[in-house]
């Protein structure tokens, strides 16, 4: 008689009370949202992490989880849900950069959408319209010094034995990407004793260990949307071939965790769509060069232009 009475109260839990506590778990299923370690990375995850905590989506922070390769498997094997990346990352996880598609940031960013969409089930919603591509830098007044203003001076001044210590992440030098996408470009090739290599992929260390000439240092791995560009006056060499692809940032989500919170693309869409490259500037300059914590810096954002519930 037991085992008979479980059976029928199990019949009856998989009918309309199972479909009930199931859409009850759904419901507060959180969002895990996460980013890359470095400042800009933990701007955007914040800004995201408040725009949908604020809206009233629960939410899990997993900020700062580590470099693209993790994030990027982590979203696609589910330990995440949400995290900001770069358009031009999409060339290289599909192994399509020797496409030009990928200079171009409309196209790149419907290319990237497309495909990660129909192999990986992973949405790309609302770009922001700044480019935050890998640059080289140097102190403006060494640049000006050795008249170099880009990168194809910076090649024969490194194939010259000029002096070069650059400041780099371990990314920057290894990603096809990164350093070695200049020095097959520019025709140049940094060997290990002109390199300094740093954890992370933390800029305002590399920029400022270029602008202090820490261990010799006089050359910094940075971004485009770098705030201490300005503040520690170092000036971006020019890309005159166009080497990088377009770096837009834009939210990337898992499709089913969009289809259980379809909110989530209207409320992030305006966040990224006003972040254009001198308020990204302006905004990581807070972080990296006036010490301002990332939280602070993006909720003060988002209140002043009315983007929060």
């Amino acid at each position: 008689m037991e085992a008979a009475f479980r059976t029928t109260r199990r019949s009856f839990l998989t009918g309309a009370a199972v479909c009930a506590l199931v859409a009850s778990a759904r419901a507060e299923t959180p969002i895990i949202v996460s980013s890359k370690l470095d400042i800009e990375g933990a701007l955007l995850g914040r800004m995201i992490l408040i725009a949908l905590s604020r809206a009233g989506l629960p939410v899990e922070n997993r900020l700062l989880l580590g470099p693209t390769a993790i994030l990027r498997q982590a979203l696609l094997s589910g330990a995440i849900d949400l995290y900001p990346e770069y358009t031009g990352n999409a060339a290289f996880f599909f192994n399509d950069d020797a496409d030009p598609v990928w200079r171009n940031a409309k196209k790149g960013y419907e290319r990237a959408a497309s495909l990660d969409l129909a192999r990986n089930h992973l949405v790309w919603l609302t770009p922001a319209p700044a480019d935050n591509n890998w640059v080289i830098a140097m102190p403006r007044a060494l640049a000006a010094s050795l008249h170099l203003t880009s990168l194809a001076d910076f090649a024969r001044w490194v194939n010259a034995d000029g002096p070069i210590k650059l400041a780099a992440s371990a990314e920057f030098v290894e990603s096809p990407a990164g350093l070695p996408a200049f020095e097959e470009a520019y025709g140049f090739k940094l060997n290990a004793m002109q390199l300094l290599v740093l954890s992370g992929g933390e800029t305002s260390a590399t920029c400022k260990a270029a602008a202090d000439g820490i261990s010799g240092v006089n050359a910094a791995m940075a971004y485009g949307t770098d705030g201490a560009l300005i503040a520690l006056d170092l000036i971006a060499l020019d890309d005159d071939k166009h080497v990088q692809p377009v770096y837009a940032p834009a939210p990337v989500v898992r499709e089913s965790t969009l289809a259980q919170y379809p909110q989530i693309a209207p409320l992030l869409a305006p966040v990224f769509a006003g972040l254009d490259l001198s308020t990204l500037r302006r905004l990581n300059a807070k972080i990296a060069v006036d010490g301002q914590e990332a939280a602070k810096v993006a909720e003060t954002y988002l209140e002043s232009q009315g983007l929060l519930k």
